[in-house]
């Protein structure tokens, strides 16, 4: 991740964008109906896309020629949820392609579905889960954002996988072997990268509890008991 430009051949590219499609004009929707309902959000929402773009722009070299590198989307997914972050990721996505040549615009369908949908739902559910099972609000978006990261680039391993699997045939075995080497590849640098990203991200929360925790009520990221826990206030 990022796929670069070209290098998913045809059906494979399209066959992301149709998948991708539907999720990101759904999250426009969702989009402007809460910027609409809550202006005040628009800040919020800039930074979210921000925190993604510096994060995924970090590339860091991985072997056999690839890259490694944050998403940053678990922020975003964790206050907005997957769809609107979809969005962000799509813009950023955009962006990256056009101006710094970091992915692609026929491989843009690929990326926007590994780190723009897959990793922010991952994100999502378990946060959800980790809340419900009562864990400390910090290590529950350490591990969210964590395994989002991890589900991002194994997503990328099976889009390539199936454009290019072993022998050149889609068999089960050939994709196996394709996906095995290519998750070999990004783990390396990966599984270091999503700790360090699950890191930053509780960190980055921990100042936002400080400072705006009624924006996280608000938007039903956390009860407000529990903003009080945190903040070590009793009312």
């Amino acid at each position: 991740m990022h796929i670069m430009e070209g290098f998913l051949p045809t059906p494979w590219w399209q066959a992301w964008f149709a998948v991708s499609i539907p999720v990101i004009l759904y999250g426009i929707h969702k989009m402007n109906r809460l910027v609409n309902e809550k202006r005040e959000i628009l800040p919020l929402l800039a930074v979210a896309g921000a925190f993604i773009f510096v994060l995924s722009s970090l590339k860091l070299p991985s072997v056999t020629g690839s890259c490694s590198h944050p998403t940053g989307t678990g922020i975003a997914a964790i206050i907005f949820g997957p769809a609107i972050s979809a969005v962000l990721g799509t813009i950023v996505l955009l962006y990256q392609a056009l101006f710094l040549a970091h992915g692609g615009f026929t491989t843009l369908g690929a990326n926007v579905f590994s780190m723009g949908i897959v990793g922010p739902v991952a994100v999502y559910l378990v946060y959800k889960a980790g809340m419900k099972t009562k864990l400390n609000f910090y290590a529950v978006v350490f591990l969210a954002t964590a395994f989002g990261d991890w589900a991002t680039y194994v997503t990328t391993s099976v889009e390539l996988a199936l454009a290019y699997p072993a022998g050149g045939a889609l068999t089960f075995a050939g994709f196996m072997s394709s996906f095995g080497k290519f998750a070999a590849v990004f783990a390396i640098t990966q599984l270091p990268l999503a700790i360090m990203e699950g890191a930053v991200s509780a960190l980055l929360f921990k100042y936002v509890v400080n400072v705006k925790s009624d924006i996280l009520v608000e938007m039903k990221v956390l009860e407000d008991a529990v903003v009080r826990k945190l903040r070590g206030t009793s009312a």
